[in-house]
Parts: C-alpha cells; sequence; structure tokens
C-alpha cells in the first residue's frame, strides 16, 4: 500500500510519531516564519550574501557534518523526502510516495518524473541506487550517512522510477534519514568521482541552487538553477527559486560578521553570539533562533583511555561542570543547559536534568575516592602522575573558545588539569576516527534519536571507543523497533546508560542564531535547524 494513500491507518500513525518532533522556535522582531518586515508580494531576483564562521573544507553534501557549510551545500541538492519542521511528519519531495514493509526492512520509493540533474541526466531508479551503493565507502567524511544506510541488504532498481532499499534487520529510523542533507542525491556522475574529489570539486545535483564556485576557507557561490520544477512539497513557492545567486562567505570573527550584517554588506550572518545580540537587536536586523535536535555539545570522552576507564573520573567530570553557567556566560540568549545527551527538540527525548546537576562537592568526593589526592598546585595526582587530559576542539562555532575556557577552569577547581588543544575543522572526522584524542568537543545535529546509535554503538562508528555493553542492545532494539512506545522506552533507556556511565559529558544544546537583515523574506529553518532558501526572496 502506499503511504500516501493510507495515511490513516495505525501502521502509518505508528511511523510518524516516531519522527514527530517539538520544536522551539523563537525571533525577535518577527514570528520566526518570515525573516523580513513589512508586507509586499514575494519577488525574483537579487543576491543574497551571507557571512558564515567557517568552512568545513569539502562541499559535498554526503559528506560534511558541519551547519556552516551544510547552509550552503543543502541547496545543491534534492533528498527523497523533507521533514515538516513543525511536526516533524516525513512528505514527499524527489519521491511522490512511498511503500514500507510491516516489518520496515524494505522501504520502495515512487519517485517524481521529469527531475534532472544540473548536468541535464535524469532521475532513476539507477541513481538512487548509485547513491546509496557507494555511501558505505565515503570514508572518514561520511560517518553520518554511512550510519543512516548501515545493515542495508541491496538496493534495487524495481522499475525506472521505483527503487527498493532493503535492510538485513527492522530500520524504523531510515524513512526520516532519507530527509536529510547527507542522503541527498547526487549524479550518477558525481557518485563515481572520489570521496576527495567530491569534497574539493563539488557534486552535480538536482537542488534549486548549483554550485558555482569554491574557494576553500574564502566562500562558496552558488547561482539558481533554471528550469527547477520539483521542489518539497513543504516549500510555498513553485518552480526555481526567488533569488538568482547566493554568496556564502567565510567571515571567522563573530564581531565582524555582526558589523558587515549592520552596515548591510552582507544580508545575513551565522552563529549570532551573545556579545553581538544587542547591537543587532535595534538596527534593520532581526535574530532567529531555533534549537538544533541531537547530541547536545558536550565532551564525547575516548572511553578506551586508561583514565576514562574509571567511571568514577567519568562521573567527576560530568558532576564538575556548571552547564547553566556555560549556557548564560558564552551561548546566546535563551540557551538552554543540557537536560540529556539529547537536546529537548529531539524525538523521544528523557528529561534527565536530575542525573546533570552541578555538584563540586561530589566531584572531589568521587575523585577522592578512588585516590586522585590534590597537590601543592591544585592538580590531583596518583602514582606520581598529574590528573590532566586534552581537549580537542575545532573553530566550527564561536562559541567553542569561551565555553571550553569555562569548563577549564571549572575542572581546575576540582583538581582537573585541561589542556586546550586547536585543530583544522578537516582534522574533526579523522580525529574520531583514529581514536587520537582524550576527549573532543563537539555535537552532532539530528531530528532522530537514532542519533545515539550513529554514535554511540560498538556496532557501527564507536567514535567514543566505547566497551560492548547493554547500551548496543538498547541501541539496536530501537532502531528495530516500530511501535512508538516500545522505541521511546528503549531510547529512553539509552539516555540513561549514557548519562549515569558518563559515557559522554553534556553540556549545552546548540541553539542557531542568525543574524538577517528585515529586507530578507522567508530565509526559513528545516527540521534539524538549519535553512533552506528556495523560498527566499530580498524586498
Amino acid at each position: 500500500m502506499t503511504v500516501l494513500s493510507q495515511v490513516r491507518t495505525s501502521r502509518w500513525a505508528a511511523l510518524t510519531a516516531l519522527v514527530t518532533t517539538s520544536v522551539l522556535l523563537t525571533a525577535c522582531g518577527s514570528d520566526g516564519g518570515d525573516s523580513g518586515s513589512g508586507t509586499g508580494q514575494p519577488k525574483s531576483g537579487g543576491t543574497l550574501t551571507f557571512a558564515v564562521g567557517s568552512d568545513a573544507g569539502c562541499v559535498d553534501p554526503q559528506q560534511v557534518a558541519s551547519n556552516e557549510t551544510i547552509y550552503s551545500v543543502r541547496q545543491i541538492v534534492d533528498s527523497l523526502t523533507d521533514q515538516d519542521p513543525k511536526t516533524g511528519k516525513i512528505v514527499p519531495w524527489l519521491a511522490k510516495s512511498w511503500d514500507i514493509s510491516s516489518d520496515t526492512t524494505t522501504f520502495t520509493f515512487h519517485l517524481r518524473s521529469g527531475v534532472t540533474f544540473s548536468d541535464g541526466s535524469k532521475l532513476t531508479a539507477q541513481v538512487v541506487k548509485d547513491n546509496f551503493d557507494a555511501v558505505p565507502k565515503l570514508g572518514a567524511l561520511g560517518t553520518l550517512a554511512e550510519g543512516y544506510l548501515s545493515g542495508v541488504k541491496s538496493t534495487t532498481v524495481v522499475d525506472p522510477l521505483t527503487v527498493k532499499v532493503t535492510f538485513s534487520q527492522p530500520n524504523a529510523q531510515f524513512l526520516q534519514a532519507t530527509s536529510t542533507h547527507s542522503l541527498g542525491i547526487e549524479s550518477s556522475t558525481s557518485v563515481k568521482k572520489t570521496p576527495q574529489q567530491k569534497c574539493s570539486d563539488g557534486v552535480i545535483g538536482s537542488g534549486p541552487f548549483v554550485l558555482k564556485r569554491y574557494v576553500q576557507n574564502q566562500s562558496i557561490t552558488l547561482a539558481k538553477r533554471t528550469g527547477y520544477a520539483w521542489g518539497s512539497s513543504l516549500w510555498s513557492k513553485k518552480g526555481e527559486a526567488y533569488l538568482d545567486k547566493l554568496v556564502f562567505k567565510v567571515v571567522p570573527e563573530a564581531g565582524v560578521r555582526a558589523g558587515s550584517l549592520q552596515s548591510g554588506q552582507v544580508d545575513a550572518v551565522s552563529s549570532v553570539g551573545k556579545a553581538n545580540e544587542a547591537a543587532l537587536k535595534g538596527g534593520q536586523v532581526t535574530l532567529q533562533r531555533r534549537a538544533n535536535p541531537g547530541v547536545v555539545f558536550g565532551l564525547g570522552l575516548n572511553n578506551s583511555r586508561p583514565l576514562f576507564k574509571d567511571a568514577k573520573v567519568r562521573q567527576a567530570i560530568l558532576y564538575a561542570i556548571d552547564r547553566q553557567q556555560i549556557a548564560d556566560t558564552v551561548f546566546p540568549t535563551g540557551t538552554q543547559p543540557a537536560t540529556s545527551v539529547l537536546a529537548h527538540t529531539t524525538p523521544d527525548y528523557t528529561d534527565l536534568a536530575s542525573g546533570l546537576t552541578f555538584d563540586a562537592a561530589k566531584a572531589k568526593s568521587l575523585l577522592d575516592g578512588v585516590g586522585w589526592r590534590t597537590g601543592g598546585d591544585g592538580i590531583r595526582a596518583k602514582d606520581g602522575k598529574k590528573l590532566s587530559l586534552t581537549i580537542k576542539w575545532f573553530p566550527n562555532a564561536a562559541t567553542n573558545q569561551p565555553a571550553l575556557e569555562l569548563i577549564q577552569q571549572q575542572l581546575k577547581a576540582v583538581g582537573v588539569e585541561v589542556v586546550l588543544k586547536q585543530l583544522q575543522i578537516t582534522q574533526f572526522a579523522p580525529t574520531l576516527q583514529s581514536g587520537d584524542y582524550d576527549a573532543v568537543w563537539g555535537n552532532v545535529t539530528r531530528a532522530d534519536p537514532d542519533i545515539l546509535r550513529s554514535s554511540f554503538s560498538t556496532k557501527l562508528a564507536n567514535f567514543y571507543r566505547l566497551p560492548a555493553s547493554s547500551l548496543d542492545s538498547a541501541l539496536s532494539e530501537q532502531a528495530a523497533t516500530v511501535e512508538a512506545a516500545k522505541r521511546r522506552q528503549l531510547v529512553t533507556q539509552a539516555q540513561r546508560l549514557i548519562v549515569q556511565n558518563a559515557r559522554y559529558v553534556p553540556v549545552v544544546e546548540l541553539q542557531t542564531q542568525l543574524g538577517v537583515a528585515k529586507k530578507v523574506h522567508d530565509l526559513n529553518f528545516d527540521a534539524s535547524s538549519r535553512i533552506q532558501l528556495h523560498d527566499t526572496w530580498i524586498g
């Protein structure tokens, strides 16, 4: 049966419940849905210049995980489905309908006809198969996409516009995965390139914009795709985008970005920091905010390190951090301290705030209990070795360094020495892959709780080098569970196991805050708190 024709069946109701998400969406000076002010009819033409804080060093949507670069490359590719940011419901895009087997092992997508890539080639079931067959070979930068397709048994061409994806076991997360940029569909020509070539040269997509120029660490320039006529069912405009051109300039300094927006040199900026809020609120600028679903900002501990094999040490670090102080001091207005490993906007989030309290006395007691004694310099030591760890971090958000400097102070107060080591953004994935770190600072955005399996299962990438445990069972079972209440129970269990055992140290929820000139209208967030620019216009 087709999903579109049978949306009222109980099975579909259960599936949509899996991806239903609440959102925190607020804006200063607007309702958040329209970044412009006043009235007027949308009009075509113009260039939107967007200042972002960093460049991931790659322009292949299937390999990019940094929000600052996703803003641009998302516009190049379309996905099989889209996700409503208000309800979490999965809706048509390149696929006009789909069938899902009762045990969620098989997903059959019926593609729209007439879709073409910017090189003129047609979207067919074979192209989708080529994409999905190639994703597991992407390597270090493709871990998100690879995780979404883990356990795939086969992708089969049923007919020119029908493709069937079969998994070796039930896979409830896959429908939502098809709405992400990570599984954006690229032309067969692009798929045949090496991952490195796709990163540096870009890809051919069927999206509303086409990559024109990429200068690493400087800019990404896109142009409107003429003849585009197959947008997401969520978009208000049919046909081509309004804007002629998009220019994403890399401007690392938050203050410089804000000044450029105030002076009219740029039309929108990413990552508006707390220090720049007041200046931007008064002028011809709207601040738009939305909390990102997925794994919160925190310390990803290398659980295989001798220091972190001791649960008491991990738990002491968790209790030593004052999350509220960090949220209030460093992050934009409205940022919430972490109350779980998942942000509260993620489906099946569980409030575990009671286990994430700031308790310096408890942290000290835990460390005392396992033999770490405070020395004359205030730093603890045991068997002649200092209690010291290095946190590796990457400059893909202006808040990273000040947040970590505050964490450094907080941990020093309980006798833990922290060394901060900045690496290039391009080193993020290889660092996780190699395991050459004590702790890393980061987050992962996804509007589905299966992001926990992608990040913490020992059967997948196992970024944080966890040992096999009952956590694996909970993560595997939630991915195989169709029944909404049972899946929620398993996701809750997984969150508890991660927090109680301090396998990861949650700190704050990422809140995306953009500054947008009031002449810019309908610059909208998608379900993952990234942006969609097809409907955006200037006037």
